[in-house]
C-alpha cells in the first residue's frame, strides 16, 4: 500500500493535484528500511539497464538517505525509482515501444528537476564509487 500511496503522490504532483491527505498517510514512515529495500532492488535493475541509466537513480538514493531530504522528497524519489525499476507500467514498453519508457522518463525528469540542488558533489563521489564498484573503472589505458 505505501508504494501506492508515494506513485499516487508523484502523479498527483505531475498532474498538479493536492496531495496533502495522501502525504499525510506516509508521515511516519521509517524511512531506513525503505532506503536499505531499494538499494537491494537497484542494482539488478542498474546491471541490466547500464552504468548511464543507473547513475540519476543512484542520485536519488543518496539524496533520499540524506537526513535533511524531506518526507515529500523522499516520497517523489521513492516512488520515482520504483516506477522506473518495477516492470508494471500504465504504458507497456513491451507493447508501446519507445512510448513505452515516456512514463518513466516523465517520472524521473520530474523529480529531478525537484531535487538537482541537492545533489552534492559528496553524493556525486558517492555515485561514481558505487557504479565503479558495479561496473568496474571507467577508463582504461589502452597500449598499443
Amino acid at each position: 500500500m505505501f508504494t501506492i500511496i508515494c506513485i499516487t503522490i508523484l502523479a498527483y504532483m505531475i498532474m498538479g493535484k493536492d496531495i496533502k491527505r495522501l502525504l499525510a498517510r506516509v508521515k511516519n514512515v521509517d524511512w531506513r528500511d525503505k532506503i536499505n529495500r531499494i538499494y537491494i532492488k537497484l542494482q539488478p535493475y542498474a546491471l541490466k539497464a547500464g552504468r548511464v541509466a543507473a547513475r540519476p537513480l543512484l542520485q536519488f538514493y543518496y539524496v533520499m538517505k540524506d537526513e535533511k531530504t524531506s518526507t515529500l522528497d523522499r516520497v517523489l524519489i521513492y516512488a520515482a525509482i520504483i516506477y522506473t525499476i518495477s516492470p508494471v507500467s500504465l504504458i507497456p514498453s513491451a507493447v508501446f515501444k519507445f512510448i513505452g519508457i515516456l512514463d518513466e522518463g516523465a517520472a524521473v525528469l520530474y523529480v529531478y528537476k525537484k531535487i538537482k540542488g541537492k545533489i552534492t558533489p559528496e553524493i556525486n563521489a558517492q555515485v561514481d564509487e558505487t557504479l565503479d564498484q558495479w561496473f568496474g573503472t571507467r577508463y582504461e589505458m589502452v597500449r598499443e
